[in-house]
């Protein structure tokens, strides 16, 4: 039997700051193929290049990745300051109305990092800029310097709502992660439930109130060395588990045209 296909959400890239490509980290296409089973496909996120309609055609499930420019905050009914840092319109244009479709069908996905902050938002919610500037918060940016294994590194506990989601399936209340990141949630959508937070209060784990499919979310970075950290193989696994599901039974769900 044919595996399922997962979408990769790619990124804008510049190669020697003058080849624009669409880009996607070799680890999210490890961690999809080696962990959860599937087909990965990396998706131009461009409205001009593909719509959510086809996607949600093409595709079983989606990993939305993480990257540099984050969810443009006019998106969420703010102003951009410099402290926002870069954005990628485009990139929003197909993740967010995507993830209400998914939402709404069923259709599973898996948020990392920028992508656990693009669900938030598709679903109602805002962001802050920069949480290191927040009173009592850690710096969740990855260091500077140092090897990639460094920069990836384990750095603190994630505890989660007992009896949660993430508890049951972790097995386990409290795991260690690492955190690259900038920005993060400041309200949560009316339907995004946190079920993990750092140690700081930072929110690192979220899933939909009364969705019908998969729509787990982490802050952090388990495409990381997924098939190796036992935490990153179980989201994963997991993961890869609701796409087969939804890959035995799609034809029966038509898609609606997206407005």
């Amino acid at each position: 039997m044919a595996r399922p296909v997962v979408g990769i959400i790619g990124n804008h890239h510049l190669i020697n700051e003058t080849y624009q490509v669409h880009a996607g980290g070799a680890m999210n296409s490890e961690a999809v193929s080696q962990v959860t089973g599937a087909v990965p496909m990396l998706i131009p996120a461009d409205p001009r290049l593909v719509s959510v309609e086809e996607l949600m055609e093409v595709c079983d499930g989606f990993l939305l990745t993480g990257g540099r420019p984050n969810v443009h905050p006019e998106e969420y009914g703010e102003a951009a300051t410099e402290a926002h840092g870069t954005f990628d319109r485009a990139r929003d244009s197909i993740t967010l109305p995507l993830v209400r479709a998914c939402v709404e069908r069923g259709q599973p996905f898996f948020g990392v990092c920028r992508g656990f902050q693009e669900v938030n938002v598709a679903m109602g919610g805002t962001l802050y800029p920069e949480i290191r500037d927040l009173p009592g918060r850690m710096n969740h940016r990855m260091p500077p310097d140092g090897t990639i294994e460094e920069k990836f590194a384990l750095r603190h506990l994630v505890t989660f709502t007992e009896g949660g989601p993430f508890h049951r399936l972790m097995g386990a209340q409290a795991v260690m992660t690492n955190t690259l990141h900038g920005q993060g949630i400041r309200t949560p959508g009316p339907r995004v439930v946190i079920d993990g937070l750092a140690p700081d209060g930072t929110p690192e784990a979220t899933y939909i109130r009364d969705a019908p499919g998969f729509t787990l979310s982490v802050q952090w970075h388990p495409e990381y060395r997924a098939a190796e950290d036992p935490v990153s193989r179980t989201l994963f696994s997991a993961f890869g588990d609701a796409v087969r599901a939804w890959a035995e039974a799609k034809h029966a769900m038509p898609v609606r045209r997206i407005a």
